[in-house]
């Protein structure tokens, strides 16, 4: 996956239906199959060479840096004429992909098992340096035919079920090789096929087995007979002859559903055991808050209710009040409210996705379509963000809106693309292909404030058009007093405390969302996603409720950026988590990856504090406003 666009695929939120543990493909009308003769040219494509994790149950990840395929430290072998970029869209284009056309030659059902030269190459010492150095760290040679990428055929020891493992090793460097790696110069190409009726074959599995070869490099052809391995030297110019042999087997497997090898949960009891136990927890929550909020709530609305109005002995008392401040401006009402408007924008971005990804508009044929569609929600609900924005502020009393809708159309986008560009900066330092070429900025640019900005802009107009919420009581002309709060009801504790159950809630599915952007791990099981992440919902704002009622309860009436802290206080143990993660399944040993991975960390926890604070805070003002248009105010 792209370094600059791995914080895309953070921020994702909606329930709907699928309870189903396999995950099956399908295609929608338009991508049909391609039906091969026998005869026909196979095309094979070439992608980014990305780091993977070993198979070892203790592996690190030791590089966030991607390179082109065609770089020429690795001197692979290239086609006549020099290799050609193929076309591909924005989101695969920020996801890292860089495909080129190869010079293998692949006909269907041809040439079965005939072992073929592709090149000799020659690899001086310094490029051989470079290449142990990517064999220690893992690298993996990314292949595309017919849409499927090239995999390696593996078991999964907890279920024995056979997957696909997306890419295959450069070089061996286990066991023997641990201080010597050996490059794979030779590739045994298994292509699996579906013929639905004689005249129609249908690539429906790619499979690459790598192996090294360090005999003569010159001579005769010999695929077969055990060899040593290819040692390269770095201190002396190599020969490396690079081979290849295509092997074609029947499958039984049809067309529509050769995606599901490669689309491999794994345990899939640890996603159900996480999601069932987020959802007795926020069921248990909910009761509780529910229960202890509607019984002293009912107490107390019966209680001042009941009081003779011309008496004036009794007095008020607990979150009654402070009825005359509880709407109150608060300190900074335009900053608020542009964070609460860029969290309402991101949280219709991440549930129209999670829809589009839970009907199978984002099959994994179409690469690149996650962050296509995500870009594109983003750009199209500005206006979503321009109008909540603008209702939040005259509802808290701001009177500068244009200033309000110029923050906040203008504000996260700059930040998101300053944070972006600095770390294409590192990219570029170190030639990664993940760099996102100037003119792929240039679109993201004027998709932002050439489209998402006006939209704001107009969303910010109904907003202001349509006016401030009513609220059900009157604010006193001058403010009260606050008596000290006790501890756990301050900001920082209710944040970190109010962000425990929230975090629970996805702590387990966090782990694969970071294996999917960090270690190129394939991540399809939506449907787990939609639950947890609707589970993280309604727990943040039950939480959020809780705590302003306690704060309320308490005399303490400035609840607006508490109620925003505490519901993002889930980002703050997703920071811990991050650098957890870090120290437990990383090994940066280059100063460019740790600041990668950190910036993109970054990126997250600000996406993740921007939507969960939303959807706190915007629960807690639904809550207050039911709280007090219950009772009767003197």
């Amino acid at each position: 996956m792209s370094p600059t666009s791995r914080f895309l695929s953070g921020a994702v939120l909606v329930a709907l239906l699928t309870f189903s543990i396999p995950v099956h493909t399908f295609y929608l009308p338009g991508a049909a199959p391609h039906d091969y003769r026998e005869g026909e040219k196979v095309d094979l494509f070439v992608n980014a060479l990305t780091p993977m994790l070993s198979g070892a149950d203790d592996a690190k990840l030791r590089s966030l840096i991607n390179y082109d395929y065609y770089n020429p430290k690795f001197h692979f072998c290239e086609p006549q004429g020099g290799p050609h970029k193929q076309p591909e869209s924005l989101g695969s284009i920020l996801f890292g992909d860089r495909i080129f056309d190869s010079p293998y030659h692949i006909q269907m059902l041809e040439d079965n098992a005939t072992c073929k030269e592709l090149c000799v190459s020659s690899v001086p010492p310094d490029d051989a340096k470079f290449i142990n150095e990517r064999i220690l760290e893992d690298y993996a040679l990314n292949w595309l035919v017919d849409g499927l990428p090239a995999a390696e055929m593996k078991i999964d020891v907890k279920s024995g079920d056979m997957f696909f493992d997306m890419g295959f090793n450069l070089g061996n460097d286990e066991g023997p090789h641990a201080q010597q790696p050996a490059l794979n110069n030779h590739y045994d190409i298994v292509l699996r096929y579906h013929s639905p009726s004689p005249e129609k074959n249908r690539i429906v599995g790619v499979l690459v087995w790598p192996s090294s070869r360090g005999d003569s490099q010159e001579g005769t052809l010999d695929c077969d007979s055990r060899v040593p391995p290819l040692i390269l030297s770095e201190t002396e110019d190599n020969r490396v002859r690079y081979t290849y042999r295509v092997l074609w087997n029947e499958s039984s497997t049809p067309w529509a559903t050769r995606w599901d090898n490669y689309l491999h949960i794994f345990d899939p009891r640890i996603h159900w055991f996480s999601l069932i136990n987020s959802l007795v927890i926020v069921v248990f929550l909910c009761a509780m808050v529910s229960m202890i909020v509607y019984r002293s709530i009912s107490r107390d609305i019966s209680r001042y209710n009941a009081i003779d109005l011309s008496e004036d002995v009794q007095e008020d008392w607990g979150w009654k009040l402070v009825h005359g401040e509880v709407f109150r401006t608060p300190d900074n009402p335009l900053i608020l409210s542009a964070l609460v408007g860029n969290g309402a924008q991101l949280c219709s971005m991440v549930g129209i996705t999670l829809v589009f990804a839970l009907l199978g508009f984002l099959s994994p044929s179409n690469r690149g379509s996650l962050a296509t569609v995500m870009m594109v929600c983003w750009t199209f609900f500005g206006g979503v963000g321009g109008y909540i924005s603008s209702r939040v502020y005259a509802s808290l009393g701001g009177t500068n809106r244009r200033k309000n809708a110029f923050v906040t159309a203008t504000a996260l986008p700059t930040l998101i693309f300053a944070v972006v560009f600095l770390l294409n900066v590192f990219l570029i330092t170190a030639q990664s292909s993940g760099a996102v070429p100037f003119g792929t900025m240039l679109l993201i640019v004027l998709l932002w404030f050439g489209i998402s900005a006006p939209l704001s802009a107009i969303g910010a107009y109904f907003g202001s058009k349509r006016g401030a919420i009513s609220h059900p009581v009157r604010v006193n002309p001058i403010p009260r007093q606050i008596p000290r709060p006790p501890k756990y009801l301050r900001p920082w504790a209710t944040a970190l405390l109010g962000g425990i159950l929230p975090f629970g809630a996805a702590f387990v599915e966090l782990y694969f969302v970071l294996s999917s952007l960090f270690a190129s791990r394939a991540y399809y099981a939506f449907g787990f996603l939609a639950l947890t992440a609707s589970v993280v919902g309604l727990t943040t704002a039950t939480v959020t409720i809780l705590f302003t009622y306690f704060t309320l309860c308490a005399e303490e009436y400035r609840w607006h950026w508490r109620a925003f802290l505490t519901g993002g206080g889930s980002a703050f143990w997703l920071l811990a988590y991050g650098l957890f993660y870090w120290i437990s399944r990383l090994s940066l040993d280059s100063f460019s990856s740790v600041v990668l991975y950190l910036g993109y960390l970054f990126l997250l926890v600000i996406l993740d504090f921007l939507v969960t604070g939303t959807i706190g805070f915007l629960a807690t003002y639904w809550a207050i406003r039911k709280l007090y248009n219950s009772i009767k105010i003197d």
